[in-house]
């Protein structure tokens, strides 16, 4: 079934462009968008925490770029992976958790995720549907296709190794059970920031050792938080959450150093930094975000 998108290059530019680091295969995919073949286009999220964030809306305003040119997106909510937790960017082991802290931590992502992607024409899906009936003997199969070497080769791996932290086994899994989730949605694209660079490879790799078509993947720019150094992390608590109240939202916003409010333009609206003094630049940020999430009647309270 083709979709009559091909004629619509602005969007298709927006989409392999705004706040895309890299895109591989992207002669691939620009030839798939152009053509207006329906893709199926996936995000994980582990529920690692019970709040999404701005950080998380970057990746989720992306992913609705491809659902407005009327593909497919599915949205995978990591209730099995997070038992394991993702490695990327760590410089120690996660704490494991229970169903009951993953249950508890997903109760609000989908009304969280509905402020950007229409949830209703979502594919959503959780990926103990495939994994909880499995038995050792798949996991010791999916793990013999890969090697120890290379799962190492990542640079967190590295700088843990050089600083003397541990390396569960367990953690070696996890790209590769993320990358198997792709065969599981059977996806065409997969969309990561640039700490996911590896997992989302993983999943072109897992493929391949089940003879599928390899997914394209696009990285994204990360965001930094409100201290303007960091990634923005509920840990670390630089964030802002997507369902904080319009005046804590907007002032954090301004809060933010003005040396991130053109990445905050680029990556979170539709927008252009304006040509104006910082303090009404950022103000407009504010307001333009705020509007996005709370509604432009909050907004303008917000900044009263």
């Amino acid at each position: 079934m083709l979709i009559m998108i091909g004629a619509n290059e602005k969007a298709i530019t927006k989409i392999l462009s705004r706040g895309v680091e890299s895109v591989i295969e992207k002669d691939n995919l620009q030839k798939r968008l152009i053509d207006g073949k329906i893709l199926r286009v996936k995000l994980g999220i582990d529920p690692t925490a019970k709040d999404l964030h701005l950080g998380h809306a970057v990746i989720l305003r992306k992913l609705r770029q491809f659902q407005a040119l009327g593909h497919q997106i599915v949205l995978i909510i990591g209730d099995f992976t997070a038992m394991i937790g993702d490695p990327s960017g760590r410089s120690e082991m996660r704490k494991t958790l229970t169903q009951e802290q993953i249950q508890k931590n997903m109760s609000a992502y989908l009304e969280q995720a509905g402020l950007i992607i229409d949830i209703n024409k979502t594919e959503v899906r959780y990926n103990s549907e495939w994994y909880k009936d499995k038995n050792a003997l798949f996991f010791l199969d999916l793990a013999s296709k890969f090697t120890v070497a290379r799962s190492l080769e990542r640079d967190d791996f590295q700088k843990r190794i050089k600083e003397g932290h541990d390396i569960a086994l367990s953690e070696l899994l996890y790209p590769i059970l993320q990358g198997y989730d792709s065969i599981a949605v059977k996806a065409d694209v997969e969309l990561g920031g640039t700490d996911q660079t590896f997992n989302v490879f993983m999943g072109r790799k897992v493929q391949r050792r089940f003879d599928m078509p390899e997914q394209d993947i696009m990285t994204l720019t990360l965001l930094e938080g409100t201290d303007g150094v960091h990634k923005m992390s509920k840990s670390l608590g630089n964030y802002i959450g997507l369902t904080e109240t319009p005046s804590d939202m907007f002032a954090k916003i301004m809060s933010i150093p003005d040396t991130l409010m053109p990445k905050y333009f680029l990556l979170l609206t539709d927008k252009d930094m304006p040509d104006a003094p910082p303090k009404q630049a950022k103000q407009k940020l504010a307001h333009t975000i705020v509007s996005l999430f709370c509604s432009n009647t909050n907004a303008d309270k917000a900044q009263e």
